[in-house]
């Protein structure tokens, strides 16, 4: 059974109502239940989730990895799946995941190709890469699946990184099993490229990515994150 992980925090109800019925009509017949997240959002978010069969809405601490952690440690499944609220996997994905581990008792984690509904250049190139098997073309956005017991036995996200966890996490999966990409295409929402700007962004990721290869822990790149998004928001979105 697979149970979706998916974290929110103040994202737009309307939104997590649409990945729902999204999900409700494009699953195969794997999933057990979906874990909705909630890092603290200030509306009523629980409320409209009533009418959802096999919806859990609990609450944890915000964090990407604190809450995805915590979802993990709530969830049933035997194989967790991990989920943007804006991110919009492949018809039957489960029954891809499902297939992808029976068939290969030697993988045990793995994720899908990548499409941002944005037809600019640079985010269609970054799409096209996902398909290469390697730990630095990964990201959170692609989701991800993984073994219930192989993920703690990687004792989950590192609750540290408040920026690049699922990389960091990801990077560790690699080591450990043999990383599946499935060859279908999960789509997903460009518009934190859209509100702050193709290139800045990818420039702020990219230096992130640089400094974590020179070295760089959690609370440098923390810290280095939150400097350079609000200069940014400062500079370009006030």
């Amino acid at each position: 059974m697979i149970s979706i992980i998916v974290p929110i925090y103040n994202e737009s109800t309307d939104r997590v109502i649409q990945l729902l019925e999204y999900l409700k009509t494009n699953t195969f017949g794997h999933v057990g239940e979906i874990v909705i997240v909630d890092g603290g959002s200030s509306d009523a978010i629980k409320s409209k989730l009533t009418s959802y069969d096999n919806v859990h809405y609990i609450t944890s601490k915000k964090g990407r990895a604190i809450q995805m952690n915590h979802g993990a440690k709530m969830a049933k499944g035997n194989v967790f799946y991990f989920l943007h609220a804006d991110s919009f996997p492949p018809k039957h994905f489960d029954h891809y995941i499902h297939q992808t581990l029976q068939h290969d008792a030697r993988i045990r984690a793995g994720c899908f190709m990548l499409r941002f509904d944005s037809g600019h250049w640079w985010l269609k190139l970054m799409g096209w890469a996902t398909a290469i098997n390697h730990s630095y073309c990964r990201g959170g956005d692609q989701s991800l699946f993984v073994h219930r017991e192989l993920f703690f036995a990687l004792k989950g996200y590192d609750e540290a990184y408040e920026v690049y966890e699922d990389n960091e996490f990801i990077q560790r999966l690699y080591k450990k099993t043999a990383f599946k990409v499935i060859r279908k295409v999960i789509n997903t929402s460009a518009r934190h490229y859209q509100k702050i700007g193709v290139w800045r962004l990818q420039w702020l990721h990219l230096r992130i990515y640089l400094k974590r290869w020179s070295g760089a822990g959690a609370n440098d790149l923390n810290a280095f994150y939150k400097a350079k998004i609000e200069g940014i928001k400062e500079r370009y979105l006030t």
